[in-house]
């Protein structure tokens, strides 16, 4: 038996999670041989603290986004020494400790890292070699933050190919630790059906505002007037005072849906729509991009989204609504502009022809050869 152990951050649904339980899934149906275990880290430290962390996060971010991308940006993309001047490594040896306690009771053959901060921990016990388990980063954004361990760790599926060249050139990671995966998505999230869809119905358009329900979504439908030439579905996520609104306004083109856990309804939905409308969450661009649907955004979160979106930008992979006058407008001139989806298409194929495999696949390749090894060692 083979024991895999997934560190996300937090209790709450973030892409960290989904990206954790897609990996989970698919080893799991795999190879019955393995069993993974999924430990939010910070709770094992501290559930109270894990707690007071995760709703100061939601309300800093909320209420000063300016100052909270400020702080990401200086401390968060930072580089090694710039941490330890800020006095963030001095608290690392108490995580450490407790890294090492619930390592040797859970006894993992390979550990995954969705989540920088349990990797940083696991560099440091890695580099004063106080564990010899294999370690795997498994990137859930389109960059690279300062958190990350990076020399420590055994293994790095990243987003794409310049994160590879990053990791290279600016960190010294031999280029056989590095596997382009892309932002790993459940594989019940499949390629969009190519069923044609009548010409003349009204197209449809899905409004995803994140598990925590974030985002200017009403006032996006506020500005939005009539809002005659689409239908829409917002997911409202676990916000409930959001989905109660929308459904009070009685709207016939917009219908709110409350928080999909399912991949297999979320692909189902991926699949009745022309477009999404969504924030630049690395997880999520990742589905959508798979399915080749059309990207907007009208808002994001300070911090991961915001540098997120800025890749995406400079790929041509997402529209940016945010400033214009209309964005139905945009949306209408985007959806019925053969030549402009041509080139859409061309350019999230660029996109995927520099992904090597797929992180199931990679982890698929590893777990096989370690069972040959063993089995060849028996004789």
């Amino acid at each position: 038996m083979m024991k895999v152990l997934v560190l996300p951050l937090f209790q709450m649904p973030s892409g960290h999670h989904k990206v954790a339980d897609a990996l989970i899934y698919s080893l799991e149906k795999q190879f019955p041989s393995v069993v993974c275990k999924k430990i939010d880290f910070l709770s094992y430290c501290n559930e109270q603290m894990e707690k007071l962390i995760s709703e100061m996060y939601i309300r800093w971010i909320r209420s000063y986004p300016n100052s909270y991308h400020h702080i990401y940006k200086t401390f968060m993309c930072a580089d090694s020494q710039r941490l330890e001047v800020a006095h963030l490594e001095p608290w690392l040896p108490y995580f450490e400790h407790k890294m090492k306690k619930m390592l040797e009771k859970e006894q993992p053959n390979l550990i995954i890292c969705t989540h920088s901060f349990p990797s940083r921990v696991l560099q440091r016990l890695k580099k004063r070699k106080r564990i010899k388990t294999p370690v795997i980063n498994v990137y859930t954004d389109f960059f690279l933050n300062g958190i990350w361990g990076k020399s420590g760790i055994d293994y790095h599926f990243v987003p794409h190919q310049e994160a590879k060249i990053e990791l290279m050139t600016k960190h010294k990671i031999s280029k056989e630790k590095i596997i382009v995966t892309g932002i790993p998505v459940h594989e019940a999230i499949t390629p969009r059906s190519t069923v044609k869809k009548s010409a003349n119905r009204r197209k449809h358009i899905l409004f995803a505002g994140g598990n925590q329900g974030l985002g200017n979504i009403a006032d996006f439908f506020r500005k939005m007037g009539k809002a005659n030439h689409f239908q829409y579905s917002v997911l409202c996520g676990k916000n409930e005072q959001l989905y109660k609104e929308i459904l009070s306004w009685g709207h016939p083109n917009i219908h709110p849906l409350p928080y999909i856990s399912d991949p297999e309804e979320m692909n189902r939905l991926y699949d009745r729509v022309d477009a999404i409308i969504t924030k630049p969450g690395g997880v999520t661009v990742s589905e959508v991009l798979k399915k080749r649907l059309p990207l907007f955004t009208v808002a994001w979160l300070p911090g991961q989204e915001k540098i997120n979106l800025q890749y995406l930008e400079r790929r041509g992979l997402i529209y940016n609504l945010s400033g214009l006058d209309s964005y139905e407008q945009k949306i209408f001139q985007v959806l019925n502009d053969e030549m402009e989806q041509n080139r859409l298409n061309k350019r999230i194929n660029e996109y995927f022809e520099e992904i090597e495999k797929t992180a199931q696949e990679a982890i698929k390749e590893m777990i096989t050869a370690g069972e040959n090894t063993k089995k060849q060692r028996r004789y």
